[in-house]
């Protein structure tokens, strides 16, 4: 395995992780809540209109809302599928553009940075991961015998 596909598979795993974790513990969390969708119809997640009418939102009105930010319309979809694409381009044995380490790395930070304490750094380490394994130049493989015919 090459430098560079070991650096973005090391890079798609911390995000991975950090992906699934999210809603995993999500689902330990509001689990009723999620499962309550399945109940009353997606549509329940985030309606549209207030059932009052317009009043004050409660704190029991903003539970299927917040629950839906922060589990399938959170960072944590984007982040797994942006984790599978770069194992497969790795295994591929292309390299992922820099600037896509460069802003993730600047997101986990700020992120990070507004959500302490928060695992938001450790995206930080797998954009550096993908900018490194960008900055990276693959030395062509020798083919074979080419350096026993020398005489």
């Amino acid at each position: 395995m090459t430098s560079r596909k070991r650096l973005l598979r090391w890079a798609s795993g911390i995000m991975f992780v950090l992906g699934v974790g999210h809603l995993s513990l999500l689902a330990l969390i509001a689990g009723e809540a999620i499962t309550g969708w399945v109940d009353r119809g997606m549509w329940a997640a985030v309606p549209l209109v207030l059932a009052d009418g317009g009043a004050a939102p409660t704190v029991e009105s903003l539970r299927n809302p917040v629950t839906f930010w922060a589990g399938p319309g959170s960072f944590a979809v984007p982040l797994v599928l942006l984790a599978c694409l770069t194992w497969h381009l790795a295994g591929r044995g292309v390299a992922v553009p820099a600037g896509v380490g460069w802003a993730l790395a600047a997101w986990c930070a700020l992120g990070g940075v507004l959500l302490v304490p928060s695992p938001f750094f450790a995206g930080v380490v797998s954009g550096a991961l993908i900018v490194v394994a960008a900055r990276k130049r693959e030395r062509p493989a020798p083919a074979r015998g080419q350096g026993a015919n020398l005489a």
